[in-house]
């Protein structure tokens, strides 16, 4: 399911992330690779604030439609 569905306050695990490889990379540094867990805080606005490896990321809802999750 893509990351804007996903249910808050869940461990989630990241399957496939469909982007280009500039964005994969810039994801990549942020902490966001394939199997790898993230967790929705909150969604509000079109944005989705997620945590990952202890730090809080803001997404817009362009790219969190772009990464799956299990």
């Amino acid at each position: 399911m893509p990351l804007v569905v996903a249910p808050i306050g869940r461990e989630l695990r990241i399957i496939k992330i469909l982007t280009d490889e500039k964005t994969k990379k810039h994801l990549e540094n942020l902490g966001i690779t394939i199997s790898s867990t993230i967790s929705i805080i909150s969604q509000s606005g079109g944005s989705t604030i997620c945590s990952v490896k202890d730090a809080r990321l803001a997404l817009d809802r362009n790219l969190a439609t772009k990464i799956l999750v299990a």
